[in-house]
């Protein structure tokens, strides 16, 4: 799984048979912080990882004391809520640019043969200072366009388009100040290749500003 909100220089993955459960995020209510989300680690699967990246050029390492973000806990405390599946987090290199994401989707595409599922988590549109935190309202139009733009992308396998978002897409920059939150898509387009069945699961509009789309790629 990779999430928006671990970046570093060069691939790396958790390796922690017992990751900790980070809450990195601040001025939330106070229970969020007492969230934990114990699900076991797997150190051979991010060894295994490791080494399919770096059989494409990657230079990954392995990290055993890392823990799991809320871009990763938040998600998976709903999709298995017994915290009973093994869970590796590869970190993002937001510097390197969204070609360089799919590349590493595309190094990790043949785990899923493995009955490892491939998650990117990230967010449809990411604007904070947007955000109407204390209400909904009607969703603003460019976070819609840009929802419609990436979704006819989507559906007609336009990678190369997805890829290049932040030249071809309408308010591109506006949806996405920065690219962090639209990587983990690019992350699993790469994985699922344009052979896969693409399907929209969730639409839906928070504060305002927050599109929170939800895709699956199943294989062909």
């Amino acid at each position: 799984m990779v999430s928006a909100h671990w970046d570093t220089a060069a691939p790396v993955l958790t390796g922690a048979a017992k990751p900790e459960t980070i809450h990195d995020f601040y001025g939330f209510p106070e229970p969020l912080y007492r969230l934990r989300y114990p699900a076991p680690g797997s150190p051979a699967l991010a060894e295994r990882a490791r080494a399919m990246l770096a059989g494409e050029g990657f230079r990954a390492e392995v990290d055993a004391n890392r823990g799991l973000d809320h871009g990763v806990w938040s998600i998976l405390l709903h999709m298995f809520p017994e915290a009973d599946i093994p869970v590796v987090q590869l970190a993002l290199q937001t510097r390197s640019g969204p070609r360089h994401h799919y590349r590493m989707g595309q190094a990790l595409a043949a785990l899923a043969a493995e009955q490892v599922l491939l998650i990117g988590s990230g967010q449809m549109t990411h604007n904070l200072r947007e955000w109407n935190r204390n209400g909904n309202g009607a969703p603003a139009p460019y976070v819609l366009e840009f929802q419609a733009w990436v979704h006819e992308r989507i559906m007609a396998r336009d990678h190369e388009a997805l890829i290049d978002y932040a030249h071809k897409a309408m308010h591109a920059s506006r949806a996405h100040p920065s690219d962090e939150h639209f990587l983990p898509l690019i992350f699993s387009l790469g994985t699922a290749g344009k052979a896969a069945l693409p399907q929209r699961t969730y639409d839906a509009v928070e504060g305002s500003v927050l599109a929170m789309d939800v895709y699956t790629f199943t294989p062909a």
